[in-house]
């Protein structure tokens, strides 16, 4: 089985067939999440300073904060059916 990686910003991609879900980080029950994963050693922050817009929550118990929206991140996901820069199979 290959992996499929899309790209969720500033150089940042992710392993789409380790993601459980998108989050949007305003709600409470996210931001207890990030609380305990930065607790836990199991945050990773790829927005390089900006505005976080999404959290992604992985079957491994990591949290990656992106700028991107969950929106953005399907759109890629979606279009990467076509040859496009987005996505590389490993």
């Amino acid at each position: 089985m290959a992996t499929e990686l899309v790209h969720i910003g500033f150089g940042s991609v992710i392993a789409v067939n380790r993601v459980i879900a998108f989050l949007p980080v305003e709600q409470q029950p996210t931001r207890r999440l990030l609380r305990e994963s930065k607790e836990n050693g199991l945050f990773i922050d790829a927005t390089r300073g900006r505005k976080a817009k999404t959290a992604i929550l992985f079957d491994t118990g990591h949290i990656i904060l992106a700028h991107v929206t969950a929106e953005t991140i399907a759109h890629r996901l979606a279009t990467a059916s076509s040859p496009a820069e987005e996505r590389v199979e490993v």
